[in-house]
């Protein structure tokens, strides 16, 4: 999907040859003397549309606009949330019209926050998934036009955004396929495939090099499968060699059955979308390469499979880590901490600035935080402040959680190092701070990303990936840019 920014006041969207127009409409309303306007006012006066936040008027072939249908959508006082929800409400409202062009007017509502809000809103809302269906019937929107009372003023907010959807939406591409279609060789692919991009390079590590490498917590996690593991180191070169770089590290399971800790069968298919942080780096790469920022980034992604057989690691195992640590197995579906701990150790060599790992760790931080903020963990002040801003201002919202040194007493352990689980109370706590060991010679901040990286249902369009945290991600990096 193409996305437009032009200046368009109310009179010029009502001049604008399109499929569908959807004209955004605040509580405070003053309307003029042209041809929508004067539609608006009398929408209101008849009550066809009421002046209330969430209502809408659907309208076709009205009498003086170049449009084929038109969506008045009042969005109340026009906060970005309630943009975004009248932004989706329309073009599902819309969308099954054969629309191919859409007008999105703006004119009334000149905010960065708002301009974000309708793009990702129209993207989300006109979003398939086609990869596996034997008759694909794909997204028909193929243009979209965003009207603003001063395009030029909005152009560098627009861009970011552009970019940032393109990373979603691959992301959601990758955590969206079934396993057996995003194997750990299948993402390793889809990795190699960036480094055709500017300033983009990659590298694939397979199980000799890791093992040579002494990743031992990594590879317990993936002995159980048939299918072999890869670690995917990619780089983002935008800044000279000596600038520091930020690391990424995104946990990708491409499966996780739970292992011999197997999960319950019900709703286990979601499992297919454990791969959704490291799905969300490859996102934020391809944003980077189209945005070509002057910094440098890493992207780690350890991933394989959590499956179980005779070769499986079994609950009280001990395993060797990277770091030397030895850490006692306790919990086989608790494996995103194992891989990440190793990835996290890797890490220390590019003497990072800051590292960032993001996981579908804990079902935990879904009962704290829900569906609408992803967990916030670290101990350094000034990075977790960046990364709640970036939230805030890309509507990609977080939460920090504490980390005090307190909830580690339960990972302690008779026969190891460390333990990798500590008992349900404050489960996405425990978890942060078993990753927090491996972390001591960088600032470092974990996103436990479970309740937001996709949306279960069984309505038709209702579940899938999120494409979050993307969004974060790629906005702490410009601005960290700056």
């Amino acid at each position: 999907m193409n996305f437009e920014l032009k200046t368009l006041d109310l009179n010029g969207a009502a001049k604008e040859k399109c499929d569908a127009l959807i004209v955004l409409l605040t509580t405070s309303f003053k309307p003029g003397k042209d041809n929508l306007s004067m539609l608006v006012a009398q929408a209101l006066k008849a009550g066809d549309l009421e002046s209330k936040s969430g209502k809408a008027l659907v309208l076709y072939r009205p009498t003086g606009l170049a449009c084929a249908r038109a969506v008045l959508a009042n969005v109340g006082e026009g906060s970005a949330n309630e943009v975004s929800k009248a932004v989706k409400a329309a073009v599902l409202a819309v969308k099954a019209g054969n629309v191919k062009k859409l007008v999105i007017c703006l004119a009334t509502l000149p905010q960065e926050a708002v301009l974000r809000a309708a793009v990702t809103a129209a993207a989300e809302a006109s979003y398939v998934f086609t990869t596996t269906k034997s008759k694909p019937e794909g997204r028909v929107i193929q243009r979209v036009v965003i009207g603003v009372s001063n395009s030029s003023g909005f152009k560098p907010v627009f861009d970011r955004t552009v970019a940032a959807v393109a990373g979603i939406e691959f992301a959601k591409e990758w955590a969206n396929r079934p396993a057996n279609h995003a194997t750990p060789a299948l993402l390793a692919g889809a990795a190699r495939s960036l480094a055709k991009l500017a300033n983009i390079k990659c590298e694939v590590l397979g199980p000799k090099q890791v093992e040579k490498l002494g990743m031992g917590a990594f590879m317990a996690v993936a002995q159980g499968s048939e299918e072999p593991l890869r670690f995917i180191v990619l780089r983002y070169d935008g800044a000279l060699k000596s600038a520091a770089p930020t690391v990424l590290v995104g946990k990708g399971i491409t499966f996780d059955s739970g292992g011999i800790s197997i999960k319950p069968a019900a709703d286990m298919d979601e499992m297919k979308f454990d791969m959704s942080g490291a799905a969300s780096v490859l996102g934020v790469f391809l944003a980077l390469a189209e945005l070509k920022p002057a910094i440098n980034v890493i992207g780690l992604i350890p991933s394989c499979e959590n499956l179980l057989d005779g070769r499986s690691v079994k609950p009280g195992d001990v395993v060797t880590s990277m770091s030397g640590q030895t850490i006692e197995i306790l919990n086989t579906d608790a494996e995103g901490r194992l891989v990440l701990c190793d990835a996290l150790t890797y890490a220390e060599r590019f003497k990072p600035r800051a590292v960032v790992d993001i996981a579908t760790l804990t079902g935990a931080c879904v009962i704290a935080l829900g569906g609408v903020r992803s967990g916030l963990f670290s101990a350094d002040d000034e990075l977790a402040a960046a990364l709640v801003s970036a939230g805030e201002s890309s509507l990609d919202l977080c939460w920090r959680l504490p980390l005090d040194d307190d909830y580690a007493e339960g990972l302690k352990t008779s026969f190891a190092d460390v333990a990798n689980v500590a008992g349900r109370a404050g489960g996405a706590i425990t978890a942060a701070k078993f990753l927090q060991r491996f972390t001591e010679k960088f600032p470092w901040a974990h996103l436990d990303i479970a309740g937001t990286a996709w949306k279960s249902g069984t309505a038709k369009g209702a579940k899938g990936a999120t494409g979050r945290p993307v969004a974060l991600l790629l906005e702490y990096l410009l601005t960290s840019a700056k």
